[in-house]
């Protein structure tokens, strides 16, 4: 029996085709604006990396007061319980 391996990405380029690709790039923005055009991706790409953290933060901190309010419930809920039985 032969398996057969399907490649994740299957159209990637290649060397020949990711200097093509540059070429173009060099082109179309010039070489002076690359460096420029590549920074300010890096500075989007951080800012979105630190909008993303603070949701993640704001997101486990709303679980932690859920769970310490469900905990309070729950504590509350048994001592009146046991209040009612004496």
């Amino acid at each position: 029996m032969s398996v057969s391996v399907t490649p994740l990405f299957p159209g990637l380029p290649g060397g020949p085709e990711v200097l093509v690709v540059l070429l173009i790039l060099v082109l179309l923005f010039g070489a002076n604006k690359i460096p420029k055009l590549a920074r300010s991706t890096g500075q989007a790409m951080g800012e979105f990396k630190r909008g993303r953290e603070e949701i993640e933060d704001e997101l486990s901190q709303m679980e932690d007061e859920k769970e310490s309010e469900d905990a309070e419930s729950t504590t509350s809920t048994s001592s009146e319980t046991s209040t009612e039985a004496n």
